[in-house]
């Protein structure tokens, strides 16, 4: 099953919130983005804003809960995002009524869902937390991790991204919706690339230093209304996977640079696995 996804730059992209993420923690500073780890994608929410300036809470709190309705790629299908509303729901007061506490990020990895908390006091969250987990979810499918953290390690070092680059959440965005839809980015597929030059010259001598990095040319066209008119259309088989798409694109901006061309962004297929 294939389909295309499209990623341009002209688009303005606004800040989206995570799709677990409910509208009792809506903030402006949440962003989204995913990592691949060994067993496949992780898709990370974290609020930004405490890294100006986090509270005084020393305790790491993360709870979650598995859920049965997940792609093949571990995202959840409708039903799997349901379930974690309702994990949300029901666990954020339980935690807001025993201590002062912030959420800071929303993971999901193969069919898990967590919220990640900072919270300043321990005492009573594991068993009061614990008899609502019970009533409402299989308690073997439960996750509730307490340590302390005061440097806060875990958001930075763990779930804190590298890129903070408009261009960084927008590639994100477009993966993010290709995983949503089962793509678990593995393996090479074809990559499409626009870009626009200011002059034919410029154009054609960029052509030849991408030719000689194997990508193919696929069409140039020439859009009189762009300031920009000189179109070029080029494609190679890559990998789709975070790293490999922010080098790859890094590249061809490198590439593109000196002729003072515009990078305008990427496609690709959306690969499902049955």
């Amino acid at each position: 099953m294939s389909d295309s996804i499209y990623c341009y730059r002209k688009f303005k992209i606004q800040i989206i919130f995570f799709f677990l993420f409910s509208n009792t923690y809506a903030q402006t500073d949440w962003v989204n983005y995913l990592v691949k780890l060994d067993q496949g994608m992780m898709s990370i929410s974290i609020d930004l804003d405490f890294n100006d300036y986090k509270p005084n809470y020393k305790n790491l709190l993360i709870v979650g809960t598995y859920f049965e309705d997940c792609l093949s790629n571990g995202f959840p299908k409708d039903e799997g995002i349901e379930k974690l509303y309702k994990f949300s729901d029901l666990t954020e007061p339980v935690i807001e009524t025993l201590t002062k506490n912030k959420l800071v990020g929303v993971l999901t990895y193969q069919c898990i869902g967590f919220d990640v908390y900072y919270v300043k006091d321990t005492i009573g969250i594991r068993k009061n937390l614990n008899i609502v987990l019970d009533e409402n979810f299989d308690s073997s499918k439960n996750y509730i991790i307490i340590k302390k953290d005061k440097n806060w390690d875990y958001y930075f070092r763990k779930i804190y991204p590298d890129n903070l680059t408009f261009e960084y959440f927008s590639d994100h965005q477009f993966l993010f919706e290709m995983v949503s839809k089962g793509d678990d980015l593995t393996g090479k597929r074809k990559v499409n690339h626009w870009l626009y030059f200011n002059s034919l010259k410029k154009r054609d001598k960029f052509m030849e230093k991408v030719k000689r990095l194997n990508f193919s040319i696929d069409s140039v066209n020439i859009k009189k209304e762009r300031r920009f008119p000189y179109e070029l259309q080029l494609s190679r088989n890559d990998f789709v996977d975070p790293k490999s798409i922010s080098e790859l694109t890094r590249i061809l901006k490198v590439l593109i640079n000196p002729s003072n061309g515009l990078y305008e962004g990427w496609g690709t297929e959306l690969i499902v696995k049955n």
